[in-house]
């Protein structure tokens, strides 16, 4: 039987565009699998609330006695910046949630390592990270207090408790789901145990561990606004929890205005360092 060209075109096309056709998987994919990253776009959906929200307060729907609009809330915030009262307290409350994050991030990265390439090490150290995992941060601080004071000691300590369960968290998941064949080729090529760490298990990891980070730089803000109000001279909580007792909603709105902003920049910045380190990685959106 003679296959003409013309039979053979018919049968190419025909094939591009049949569903389930590995031509058809390939262009869905390369249609689905965007890696441009979102950028600016990440904001629309803060603008719109926003947008809804000055609306709102400007048609009447919001009291300005329960939520002041945007718009005073940005000249509130404009004019405590001029005055110099702005500044000092959000340094302070940077500096809270810098040492804990650096500090949380650290112990949980090593208590991940340990449990998880270790069963003795997890034996020891997975149970306990659930249990504080399921204590709320909020029940744990009338004991702070005992045992640490009032001070900056007890702020830091449990904004650390805090940010080290979702680093170990991830973090161990990611090396507990690297591919078994992985680790024979280590055996195999004679690999020593450090360099099974350098070289397998810490590359394997490093996904689950932005993963961690980025839940870890957001929480540590997440748990300074509560900290914060407890028997604190500086900070952006100390200054809510006067404008609390005033009423002014103005300040309070400039408070959680900063406190989602930083989230939003420590977020974007372990975005960033994520896609740098995890160039060689090709996945859908990275």
């Amino acid at each position: 039987m003679t296959v003409t060209a013309s039979d053979t075109t018919a049968r190419t096309g025909s094939e591009e565009f049949r569903p389930g056709t590995r031509r058809a998987r390939t262009k869905r994919t390369v249609r689905l699998a965007s890696r441009r990253p979102l950028g600016a776009a990440r904001l629309l959906g803060p603008v719109a609330v926003l947008a809804a929200w000055q609306l709102a307060s400007s048609t009447g729907l919001l009291d300005p006695r329960q939520l002041e609009a945007p718009s005073t809330a940005l000249r509130t915030g404009a004019q405590m910046l001029a005055d110099g009262d702005l500044l000092p307290h959000l340094a302070a409350s940077a500096r809270r949630a810098g040492i804990a994050l650096v500090c949380g991030v650290l112990l949980g990265t090593v208590l991940a390592l340990a449990s998880g390439l270790s069963r003795a090490g997890e034996a020891a150290v997975d149970g306990l990270v659930q249990i504080k995992r399921a204590i709320p941060t909020l029940a744990l601080i009338p004991l702070a207090i005992l045992w640490l004071g009032i001070g900056e000691s007890m702020k830091i300590t449990l904004i650390t408790l805090s940010v080290l369960v979702p680093v170990y968290i991830n973090t161990h998941a990611a090396l507990r789901g690297i591919d078994y064949r992985y680790v024979e080729l280590a055996y195999t090529v004679n690999l020593s145990r450090w360099q099974f760490v350098r070289r397998v298990a810490l590359p394997g990891a490093l996904p689950g561990f932005f993963t961690g980070l980025r839940l870890a730089a957001t929480m540590s803000w997440t748990a300074l606004v509560v900290l914060e109000q407890i028997n604190a001279t500086e900070g952006i909580g100390y200054v809510m929890t006067k404008a609390r007792d005033y009423g002014q909603t103005d300040i309070i709105v400039v408070g959680l205005v900063i406190y989602a902003t930083m989230g939003l920049v420590s977020d974007a910045l372990v975005r960033l360092a994520e896609r740098r380190a995890l160039s060689w990685r090709t996945s859908l959106g990275a």
